[in-house]
């Protein structure tokens, strides 16, 4: 017996990239009953990529409920262009998320795709906020219809290699020694700084895949000495260079640079408590946590655009690595004050073209230990 379908998908992104989710309602396509529905938060993501996982949610459960036509109705130009084939699919991110939709419609008699205005498609919006909001850790079903079966929704997993970030804190410097607030300031590695990152160096290399197919190794650094010089004990071992990314500087710490916490404590007492809890509170003329966060948002997506399915080592500091963890993690601004870095530690954390990531690694300084 035949099932005509129609899936109605969405997905968004509070911030672009930000906190995102998406949604996949199913209808009877005869009677227009509702078959099925998914809300699946998707951690941090831009609006394509959850766009397109709304549309394989959706056509993962029009094939659970055993649809054999399906009809796919979205506001989104992009995905419903690039599935009817006008439409090349550019993206390196958005390309296995494709080509996983193209196996899933293989998978019925017919597929066809329809691009409508939002306010005909607020069934799946609706769900693709609920999932933004967070209300749930997994997916949600809606109880199946009459004479169809449900099971528990798998993880759609998108093939394809991670871009895997290699995390290295820059080694000691004399502002480390003294506890001192060491943002923009230009200070270089003490001798055991330069010792620090030697070591790490070492460890690096020995990492898999830290060579791409070209025999190269690919490694950014923050502009400040503290930093170019941590890198270059890297590149030293590894050969090649290491680029500068204005990203992935330091916080400014305005009128707090170079004084210790007590000191920063004692001049703004009030002011300090607050920053010590609140990622949007500035030093005196400083920059922000959460201003530090949006920063690496695109340090990563340009190493994702440049570099996609490579491994690249990220020489940076404290907090614009810890940004990267966060973003590893889909966590909040609690990161920043629940997380230690050592001086010269290796952090390690991938992100998969459909969106998702995985925290490898987190402060290991065993190479230092070692010697």
């Amino acid at each position: 017996m035949s099932l005509r379908v129609v899936v109605e998908a969405d997905g968004g992104s509070r911030g672009n990239p930000g906190p995102a989710g998406s949604g996949a309602a199913v209808f009877d396509a005869a009677s227009g009953e509702l078959l099925a529905e998914r809300a699946v938060p998707l951690g941090t993501t831009t609006n394509n990529v959850a766009e397109y996982q709304g549309l394989l949610h959706g056509l993962a459960a029009a094939a659970e409920l055993g649809a054999t036509s399906v009809e796919v109705r979205m506001d989104s130009k992009l995905v419903i262009e690039q599935m009817s084939g006008r439409w090349r699919v550019k993206h390196e991110n958005l390309q296995p998320l494709a080509a996983r939709a193209r196996e899933l419609a293989a998978g019925f008699d017919g597929v066809t795709y329809e691009w409508v205005p939002r306010a005909r498609n607020a069934h799946a919006d609706r769900l693709a906020n609920e999932a933004m909001d967070g209300a749930d850790e997994h997916p949600v079903e809606a109880e199946p219809a009459r004479g169809t079966r449900s099971r528990p929704q798998e993880w759609l997993a998108v093939s394809g290699a991670p871009t895997r970030l290699v995390l290295l804190r820059h080694g000691q410097t004399a502002m480390s020694v003294d506890r001192r607030y060491s943002g923009r300031g230009d200070v270089p590695l003490t001798e055991l700084g330069m010792r620090q990152a030697r070591a790490a160096g070492r460890r690096i290399a020995a990492l898999d895949g830290i060579t791409g197919d070209d025999g190269r190794a690919v490694v950014l650094t923050s502009p400040l000495r503290r930093a170019r010089q941590s890198a270059q004990a890297v590149v030293d071992v590894l050969g090649g260079e290491a680029v500068p990314h204005e990203g992935l500087v330091e916080t400014d710490f305005g009128e707090w640079e170079g004084l210790t916490f007590q000191e920063a404590a004692d001049r703004d007492p009030e002011l300090h408590r607050r920053w010590l809890g609140d990622a949007e509170v500035l030093p005196p003329a400083g920059e922000s946590l959460e201003a530090v966060y949006r920063r690496v948002v695109g340090v990563r997506d340009d190493v994702l655009a440049e570099h996609a399915g490579r491994t690249v080592v990220l020489v940076s500091h404290v907090t614009p690595i810890k940004a990267l963890l966060r973003l590893g993690l889909a966590a909040g601004p609690s990161v920043f004050y629940r997380m230690h870095l050592d001086l010269s530690s290796l952090s390690i954390v991938e992100f998969y073209g459909d969106g998702n990531a995985s925290v490898r690694l987190v402060n290991d300084i065993s190479h230092l230990r070692s010697g």
